[in-house]
C-alpha cells in the first residue's frame, strides 16, 4: 500500500482557506485604494497655499498621480514576469518598508517656495520628491495583488477583475469621506498620522497576501494560466484601443472639472463630484453582473453628448443646479460607455497586468492633454468639446444600414447649417428671427441631427462629424450677450465681457465678477476723466467706507497694501501723496488690468504701478513690520478661495505689518461660503476687534454690488467712524466655531452656514 503524495493533498484548497484568501486580498486592495485616493486631497491641501489656492493645483496633481499610477502598473507588470514566486513578494515588501520610512507626509526641504513661472512643472517636481515613493508603492498594489490572487488557486482566479471594483470602492469612499469627515474633524497633522498608521496596517495585509501566495501549492492557478496560454495575446490595435478608451474619460474628468468651475460655478469642493463619478464608473463596469448594462450606456451615450451640446449652447447661469447636474450626468454616461468597452474587451487573467498598464497609460495621456497641454494651448476650455468628439469615436464599430431616402437627411442638415450661418451675411425677417434665436436653433439642429443619425445607424465617424459641426457653431455663436474675450493662465480662465454698445467692461471668472468699469454714460457719451470705482469697490460700499474712515482717522495720506489686483479698480481709490502697494500672483491679471482696451484704472490712476508678484502669503511676509495704515485683502470675492490667506497665522502676519493704529480690511463676499465669522475668529485669536459690514446697494444694473466686508483693528478708535456706524456691527468670535489655522480649515462648515443663513 502506497502513501498519498503530500503535494496532491493540498492541490485543492479548502473552502475555509478560499474564504480567507478572498477576505485578505479584498481587504488589502480596498485599504490600498483608500490610502491612494485619500493621500491626494491630503497632500494637495498641504501644497495649495504655495500657489494661492489655485484650482489648477488639483489638475496638475491628477496628472502626477496618473503618471505615477502608470509607473506602478508597469513595475507590477514586469515583476510578475518573474517565474519565482518568492522574488516579487520580497521585492514589493522591501519597497513598502522603504517607503514607510519616508513618512509622515511632508513637503520636501528646498521646495517650500514656488518660482514666478512654470508652476505646473515645479508642482510635478514637488510631488515627485515629497510623496513619489509611497505613492508609487501604493500604485502597484492593485494589479500586483490581482496577479497574486490568480496564482493562489482561488476559484474566482480565472476572472479576478471584480477586485478592481473593490479597489475603486475604496477610492470612492476615501474621496467622499475627506471633505465630509476628515477635513472638518481633524487637523492636517492628525490626518497625516492616521494615514501613516493605516499605511503600516497595509504592509501587514500585503505581507499576509504574500504568505498566502507562497503557501499555495506550486500548481495552484496553473490551470487558469494554462488555459489562458491558448488564448492569443491581445493585438496591438486592441491595446491601442484600450489606451484611447482610458484616455478620453480621464481627460474629460479634468476638462469637465475645469468647465464647471469656470463657466458654471467656482464652488468649493466641486472637484470631488466629477472625480467621484469617474471612480464610480470603474466600480460599476467591473462588477460580475453590472448594475447598468453596457448596451444601455452605449444607447445613452449619444444622448449624453447631445445634452452637453445643449448645455454649452445655452450657457451656465440660467439654472445653476440643473446645469451642474446636467454636465455631471452626461459625463457619467460618457465615462460609463468608454469604461464599459474596456470591461467588455478585457483579456484573460494571464494578460491582466499588461491590460492595466494600457489603462494607466491612457489615463496619463488624457490627464497630460487636459491638465498640462490644453491650458498652455487654448485660451478657453477647448479640451472639453475636443474630448466629446473623441468620445463618439470610442463607440464600437457598427455596420451602417442606411435606407435610400437617408441621403435627404444629409442634404437637410446642410440646409439647416446654411440657415444658421446666413444671418451673418444677409437680412430679412426670417434671417432676423434666426439671428435672435440662434442659440436655440443651434441646439435644436444638433439634437435632431444626432437623433436621426442614430436612428439611421450612422457610423461613429458620421456621428463625430455632426458633433464637431454643432460644437463649431456654438463657438461661432456663443450665448453671451455682448463681446467676450478670454485670458487663460495657470490660475484659471478669465473672461473680459463687453456689454452691448460697450457701456461696461467686466472681468469675470466663471460666473463671478472680479471687477467692472464704465466706459459710456447712459446717454452714449464716453466716460472721461478719472474712472469711478464700481462693482464691490464703490465709495459707498464696505471697502470704500473703510478706506475713507481710516483716511479720516489718520488725517493724512495713507500707506496701503492691497492683496489681489483684479481689474485694478482700487488703484483709483488712492489719493495724491498716498503710497499703495499691490500684491498679485497671476501675471495674466496684471497684463489684463494694464491693457487700456480692457480697463483703464491703472492707466489713469497709477500708470507706474509695479505689483509684487508671487503668492501674497509669502511675499507680503517679507514687508517691513509696522508700516501700513491699511491692509486690504481682496482675494475672497471669487467663489474659489485661497484658504491660507484666512488663517490665524495669516492674520498674525497682517497684524505685524500694521502701523500702530492700522486696520485690516478683508473682502469676504461669496455666494457659497460664509466667511465673515471665519475672519472674526482669526482676528480674535490675534487679539483684534472686528466690525462686519453686509449691505446690498440695490444698484446691480449699474454694476455696483452688495458686499460683505470685515474690518479688524487693535482698538475701536483705529477704525474711526465705522465703530459708531449703524451699517457696521461689532462682532464677537463664535466660541463654538473652531478657528481656522494653517493646520485646520473647514470649508464644508462655511458652506453649511451659508445654506443655513439662507444667503445667496
Amino acid at each position: 500500500m502506497t502513501s498519498p503524495d503530500p503535494s496532491a493533498v493540498t492541490e485543492q484548497p479548502s473552502a475555509s482557506r478560499n474564504r480567507l484568501v478572498l477576505i485578505v486580498y479584498t481587504s488589502a486592495i480596498f485599504v490600498s485604494a483608500l490610502l491612494l485616493f485619500s493621500v491626494q486631497p491630503l497632500f494637495t491641501k498641504m501644497v495649495l497655499p504655495r500657489l494661492g489656492g489655485s484650482p489648477a493645483v488639483w489638475s496638475v496633481a491628477m496628472v502626477f498621480f496618473q503618471s505615477l499610477l502608470l509607473a506602478g502598473y508597469a513595475y507590477a507588470h514586469y515583476l510578475m514576469q518573474l517565474r519565482n514566486r518568492m522574488i516579487p513578494v520580497a521585492i514589493h515588501l522591501v519597497l513598502l518598508v522603504i517607503a514607510v520610512l519616508t513618512l509622515p507626509l511632508s513637503i520636501a526641504s528646498g521646495w517650500g517656495e514656488p518660482p514666478t513661472s512654470g508652476y505646473a512643472f515645479w508642482l510635478l517636481g514637488l510631488f515627485a520628491v515629497s510623496i513619489g515613493l509611497p505613492f508609487f508603492a501604493l500604485a502597484a498594489n492593485n494589479p500586483l495583488l490581482q496577479a497574486w490572487f490568480v496564482r493562489t488557486g482561488h476559484p474566482s482566479g480565472p476572472d479576478p477583475y471584480f477586485l478592481y471594483a473593490s479597489s475603486n470602492i475604496g477610492s470612492f469612499l476615501a474621496l467622499l469621506s475627506y471633505p465630509v469627515l476628515l477635513e472638518p474633524m481633524f487637523t492636517l497633522r492628525t490626518q497625516n498620522l492616521i494615514w501613516t498608521s493605516i499605511y503600516g496596517l497595509l504592509i501587514v495585509l500585503i505581507a499576509s497576501c504574500g504568505v498566502l501566495l507562497l503557501r499555495s501549492p506550486v500548481t495552484a492557478g496553473v490551470d487558469t494560466l494554462a488555459e489562458d496560454t491558448d488564448a492569443p495575446a491581445p493585438a496591438w490595435m486592441l491595446r491601442a484601443r484600450w489606451i484611447v478608451l482610458a484616455a478620453v474619460p480621464s481627460g474629460l474628468l479634468i476638462a469637465v472639472t475645469a468647465h464647471i468651475s469656470t463657466d458654471v460655478a467656482a464652488a468649493p469642493l466641486l472637484w470631488v463630484l466629477p472625480l467621484s463619478l469617474y471612480l464610480l464608473t470603474w466600480v460599476l463596469v467591473f462588477q460580475s453582473r453590472p448594475l447598468l448594462p453596457h448596451k444601455w450606456m452605449l444607447m445613452l451615450q449619444p444622448l449624453a453628448i447631445s445634452g452637453v451640446i445643449v448645455l454649452l449652447a445655452v450657457g451656465g447661469e440660467q439654472n445653476l443646479l440643473l446645469t451642474l447636474g446636467g454636465h455631471l450626468l452626461c459625463f457619467f454616461v460618457i465615462a460609463m460607455a468608454c469604461h464599459g468597452e474596456l470591461a467588455r474587451t478585457r483579456p484573460p487573467a494571464k494578460y491582466l497586468t499588461g491590460f492595466y498598464v494600457a489603462l494607466s497609460f491612457g489615463g496619463m495621456v488624457g490627464g497630460l492633454f487636459a491638465g498640462l497641454i490644453a491650458p498652455y494651448t487654448f485660451t478657453w476650455i477647448a479640451e472639453y468639446p475636443i474630448l466629446l468628439v473623441l468620445a463618439v469615436l470610442c463607440r464600437p464599430p457598427a455596420v451602417e444600414r442606411l435606407p435610400q431616402w437617408s441621403r435627404w437627411y444629409w442634404l437637410l442638415l446642410a440646409v439647416a447649417v446654411a440657415a444658421i450661418i446666413a444671418p451673418s451675411y444677409s437680412s430679412g425677417k426670417l434671417f432676423a428671427w434666426l439671428d435672435d434665436y440662434r442659440v436655440l436653433v443651434v441646439s435644436a439642429v444638433a439634437i435632431v441631427a444626432m437623433m436621426l443619425a442614430i436612428l439611421l445607424k450612422a457610423d461613429r465617424w458620421k456621428l463625430a462629424a455632426i458633433v464637431t459641426l454643432a460644437l463649431v457653431l456654438i463657438r461661432a455663436y456663443p450665448a453671451d450677450d455682448g463681446r467676450v474675450e478670454t485670458v487663460r493662465s495657470f490660475f484659471g480662465v478669465h473672461k473680459i465681457v463687453v456689454t452691448p454698445h460697450g457701456q461696461y467692461h467686466i472681468l469675470m471668472h466663471g460666473t463671478t465678477i472680479h471687477g467692472a468699469e464704465k466706459f459710456q454714460n447712459d446717454d452714449g457719451t464716453p466716460v472721461t476723466g478719472r474712472p469711478e470705482p464700481i462693482a464691490y469697490y464703490h465709495k459707498d460700499g464696505g471697502i470704500g467706507q473703510a478706506i475713507a474712515a481710516v483716511r479720516e482717522r489718520k488725517g493724512g495720506p495713507l500707506r496701503v497694501a492691497v492683496i489681489g489686483l483684479g481689474s485694478g479698480t482700487l488703484a483709483c481709490a488712492s489719493e495724491p501723496g498716498e503710497t499703495w502697494k499691490f500684491f498679485e500672483i497671476d501675471q495674466s491679471m496684471v497684463d489684463t488690468a494694464r491693457d487700456p482696451k480692457y480697463f483703464t484704472y491703472i492707466q489713469n490712476c497709477a500708470p507706474d504701478l509695479q505689483p509684487v508678484m508671487g503668492d501674497a502669503r509669502l511675499t507680503f511676509a517679507r514687508e517691513p513690520d509696522g508700516i501700513y495704515d491699511l491692509i486690504i485683502v481682496d482675494a475672497y470675492s471669487s467663489d474659489a478661495i485661497p484658504i491660507h490667506l484666512a488663517t490665524e497665522e495669516a492674520m498674525e502676519i497682517y497684524k505685524d505689518k500694521l502701523a500702530p493704529q492700522g486696520a485690516v480690511v478683508m473682502h469676504v463676499s461669496n455666494r457659497h461660503l460664509e466667511l465673515a465669522s471665519v475672519v472674526v475668529g482669526i482676528a480674535d485669536a490675534n487679539d483684534l476687534k472686528s466690525w462686519v459690514y453686509s449691505e446690498d446697494s440695490n444698484r446691480d444694473n449699474e454694476y455696483i454690488f452688495a458686499t460683505s466686508v470685515v474690518v479688524s483693528a487693535r482698538e475701536e478708535a483705529d477704525v474711526g467712524k465705522l465703530a459708531s456706524s449703524e451699517q457696521w456691527a461689532e462682532t464677537e468670535a463664535d466660541e463654538n466655531q473652531r478657528v481656522w489655522t494653517d493646520d485646520y480649515s473647514n470649508v464644508l462648515g462655511a458652506v453649511w452656514r451659508r445654506l443655513r443663513d439662507g444667503e445667496q
